[in-house]
């Protein structure tokens, strides 16, 4: 196992040892969905860009069938495919698990790497619930390895970019934040089985309530101090579309957050920034394209590009590296509380709906 340090510029003994011999991170993937076809394509691109090539290496895939691992791993240039997921935690040479599955599935899959001695970058939503959360934050905590939720819009520049523009005052003070994410997903078995956690609020509706959570200082300083919420279900009676209203304390009356979701149509996906002095658009909150200032005559101010990227996937997957290269068992960018506090939000919301998921 290795990473080279050269992201972080900070090298202790084993990282300095790892570097001497030339090692890197040996990233496997856990699923073989489309979500893990994704994943494939950006460790494929970063192990030919000079930025990450000394860092990971694209390695491993396991599915429940192993044709269908084989066939990925030939796909996608991996090395090592298995066609059962405990072959893959026996493995030695594997670092890090990047875990594609339901979100059903996460907090048991999680627990089982752990165990197994492997890092873990674990997709969105996190788990099912934040009791599974707990416990699989627990079992990171037990086994001093990396655990990290893989929502790609914490680790993305763009969330800098807004961060400073809301910080240097150019909107004045904050009052409102809207915040939408809405695709036609149902066709998708998955998204509308209650046994696999579906419908749209962990699957969509996480990105909404963390876009808003981050322009409110992403650590929880500012509390929640109440929750308007109403959800529409789907005939298997998962939400099919749903809206949250969240009044935060602090400040002249302080600031009043909407986040709306549905897996029945499509939207416009902007995160709009309301401020006593001008306001801010964030195209398409789930992978930002770029983000423009305007004053209070509606006039725009400035427009601020996102930089290129090879697939957005790649700041999350180097965070987890680097993060494992430090010695660390979670990445800053979504910090365990973090993680822990948006799961507790989403159970309080499903509360108020009446929603729980057989397995609950």
């Amino acid at each position: 196992m290795g990473v080279t340090g050269n992201a972080t510029g900070r090298l202790n003994g084993r990282q300095a040892e790892a570097e001497a011999q030339g090692l890197k991170v040996n990233v496997a993937i856990l699923g073989a969905g489309r979500i893990a076809i994704h994943m494939a394509e950006t460790l494929t691109k970063m192990a030919a860009d000079e930025r990450y090539r000394d860092l990971i290496t694209p390695y491993a895939v396991a599915a429940r069938d192993a044709d269908r691992a084989a066939a990925f791993a030939a796909q996608h240039g991996f090395p090592v495919s298995y066609g059962s997921y405990e072959e893959l935690l026996a493995d030695p040479n594997v670092d890090l698990v990047y875990i594609a599955t339901p979100h059903s599935l996460h907090a048991e899959q999680g627990i089982a790497c752990l165990e197994a001695g492997k890092n873990i970058l674990v997709e969105k939503s996190f788990t099912a619930n934040a009791a599974q959360a707990r416990s699989l934050l627990d079992a990171a905590d037990r086994t001093g390895l990396l655990c990290t939720e893989a929502i790609w819009t914490r680790y993305m520049p763009s969330r800098a970019l807004i961060d400073d523009v809301v910080a240097s005052g150019r909107i004045g003070e904050v009052r409102a934040i809207n915040a939408n994410l809405c695709y036609p997903v149902t066709g998708k078995p998955r998204m509308t089985d209650p046994a696999l956690a579906g419908g749209a609020l962990l699957d969509v509706g996480v990105y909404p309530l963390n876009f808003i959570d981050m322009v409110m200082g992403g650590d929880g300083s500012v509390p929640v101090e109440r929750i308007a919420t109403s959800m529409m279900p789907y005939e298997t009676g998962v939400d099919a579309q749903n809206s949250a209203t969240l009044y935060y304390a602090g400040g002249a009356g302080g600031v009043m957050a909407t986040a709306v979701s549905s897996m029945l149509c499509a939207s416009d996906r902007d995160g709009v920034i309301w401020g006593t002095d001008g306001y801010v658009v964030c195209r398409n909150i789930n992978n930002v394209e770029a983000i423009d200032v305007y004053g209070p005559d509606h006039a725009l101010r400035e427009r601020i590009d996102v930089p290129a990227q090879l697939t957005g996937y790649e700041y999350e997957v180097a965070a987890a590296a680097n993060a494992i290269l430090d010695g660390r068992g979670e990445c800053a960018e979504m910090p365990h509380a973090d993680t822990l506090r948006i799961m507790e939000l989403m159970d309080a919301l499903r509360d108020r709906w009446g929603l729980r998921y057989p397995f609950e």
